[in-house]
């Protein structure tokens, strides 16, 4: 494959944020695009909507569908998912990005936030992958790819915020297993995950302000990565845990330095890498 034309991608969390950097670099290669997120109205600190989304997902010579989904909830993924059937024929890419984070230790975690990282990140993204996998299973090179680390069993990544840990972790373990599961039938099972922070809502609002944004690579990096991984053949690239940066050095691209929100910053590692 040259390209991603003609195909239609299925995408978590597409209404900002790295979501949508990976469908806006999808977008321009004229693929389809399943915006599968919640928000409906502007919210002051997480500017974007599924309807704003799909406008920039079309301006950028995309298709857009523009489904209010919380993948909590497996009717509105059933939903989303047989309303991009009937709109493009079918699915061919499945990427689980939505997420929830609350990087908070074992007395300060509620149940209900215990709660809500589990149902999203874990239980979510293997609801959406179980819902989509009839029409992957019908396509031509079909992907699936989770927007997950490495997993690190180093102690640190544990010992402050194990909730999350666990419920992030949830979805690479997604990755070995059905990658393996579905190897002989053609699907390719993958994760990517930053090699620096990302300039999103979620770093300025819960990590580290504007600061960590400085520091930070620009949500462009993941959907050139996305895109390099997703046009490659389904049965030849599968269970492989893919970092942003080495994704686009294979490509052949070497300097990362127009991703930089601030060149010249050093760049703040993201989690889970050593």
């Amino acid at each position: 494959m040259a390209d991603l034309r003609g195909k239609t991608l299925f995408i978590t969390g597409a209404s900002r944020g790295i979501g949508k950097a990976i469908a806006l670099r999808a977008a321009h290669d004229g693929a389809n695009i399943i915006i599968a997120a919640k928000t409906t109205r502007e919210h002051p600190k997480l500017p974007g909507t599924i309807h704003t989304a799909a406008e920039e997902v079309e301006a950028a010579g995309g298709q857009a569908l523009a489904c209010q989904v919380d993948i909590r909830f497996e009717d509105q993924i059933e939903a989303a998912a047989q309303g991009g059937v009937e709109r493009f024929g079918g699915i061919d890419i499945l990427v689980n990005n939505a997420s929830a984070i609350s990087l908070t230790g074992t007395l300060e975690t509620t149940l209900k936030y215990y709660d809500r990282m589990f149902d999203v990140n874990a239980r979510g993204s293997y609801a959406c992958t179980q819902i989509c996998l009839p029409y992957l299973l019908q396509a031509d090179n079909p992907h699936v790819l989770n927007i997950s680390p490495p997993l690190n069993m180093d102690v640190k990544w544990f010992k402050n915020f194990a909730a999350y840990t666990l419920a992030k972790y949830a979805m690479s373990v997604w990755v070995l297993g059905m990658s393996a599961e579905f190897a002989d039938r053609g699907v390719a099972v993958n994760a990517l995950w930053p090699r620096t922070t990302i300039a999103t809502a979620a770093v300025r609002n819960l990590l580290g302000g504007e600061k960590m944004i400085q520091a930070s690579r620009k949500p462009e990096i993941m959907g050139d990565a996305a895109r390099a991984i997703l046009i490659r053949d389904s049965r030849s690239c599968t269970g492989n845990f893919f970092l942003d940066d080495e994704v686009l050095e294979t490509a052949g691209l070497q300097d990362l330095s127009s991703y930089s929100v601030a060149p010249g910053t050093p760049l703040q590692a993201d989690f889970f890498l050593d």
